[in-house]
């Protein structure tokens, strides 16, 4: 097990071999959730050929997050688990950003830390991935499974905020918000380093600047189970994501595209 502090070190720093998949998981006061999460994606990474490695990016948590991560990872091989702290609780966003940048393997997928898309869904998007650098599941395809679904005013207010992401920043992208996202590591490092939001909003900018970089980005079904303890708040956070909305759009007008080549 590592503890790294994202502001200092390096992949370029780590010795062992590249792992193929890495899984970036932030988390802010996650003890709770943390524990059965890590236990069902280190026991799912086990049972696969490829190598691969778990980041847990501490959000300045002050319950047992980081002791819980300690106890998982105290179990596993080199470099497999690692820890890194940010300076505070600075924001989901923030938090993912620092992950993807430290993560060493050829793929970074990101998913949220009460797994409320199951790690198995990540086989859906694999198949994909000759076609798309960036691949995102989403709930909002018709083939999407909603096995459990949140409150009628959070898919109410939810549709709502997509209809605004579609119309300002990401027409056609039907569910931006999925914290389930695969990315080509150097597709990701060359979009998070240019991400500023901190907070929820961070999805649909990491998403505008890849389609302004030049990248494609592929949209799949999955099979989703809400969790009713989600720190979301709808009204609170809606509204500062729809704020966000309006930062991107202006922090990134003049961006233009950098890259030349599709995968």
């Amino acid at each position: 097990m590592l503890t790294r502090d994202p502001n200092r070190d390096s992949p370029d720093s780590m010795s062992e071999e590249r792992p193929f998949l890495s899984v970036v998981i932030p988390a802010f006061n996650e003890g709770k959730r943390l524990g059965p999460t890590l236990e069902r994606i280190i026991a799912y990474l086990r049972g696969q050929v490829y190598t691969w490695e778990v980041l847990v990016v501490n959000d300045g948590s002050t319950d047992d997050t980081v002791s819980v991560a300690e106890g998982y990872f105290s179990h596993l091989e080199g470099s497999q688990g690692t820890i890194l702290h940010n300076p505070g609780n600075r924001g989901k966003g923030y938090s993912v950003k620092a992950g993807v940048l430290a993560a060493r393997g050829e793929w970074v997928l990101m998913t949220d830390s009460d797994l409320s898309t199951p790690i198995e869904e990540v086989e859906k998007l694999f198949p994909l991935r000759q076609q798309f650098p960036i691949l995102i599941g989403s709930r909002g395809l018709s083939a999407s499974q909603l096995e459990e679904r949140q409150p009628w005013y959070r898919e109410g207010m939810g549709r709502l905020f997509n209809l605004m992401v579609q119309l300002v920043a990401l027409w056609g992208i039907r569910d931006s918000q999925c914290g389930f996202k695969l990315f080509r590591d150097d597709a990701g490092k060359a979009i998070f380093e240019q991400t500023t939001i901190d907070g929820f909003g961070f999805d649909v900018e990491c998403l505008f600047l890849a389609r302004k970089l030049g990248y494609t980005i592929g949209e799949v079904p999955i099979r989703w189970i809400n969790d009713p303890a989600s720190k979301v708040d709808a009204i609170r956070d809606g509204a500062r994501m729809a704020a966000d909305l309006v930062r991107i759009r202006v922090r990134h007008r003049n961006a233009t595209a950098m890259r030349k080549e599709q995968p």
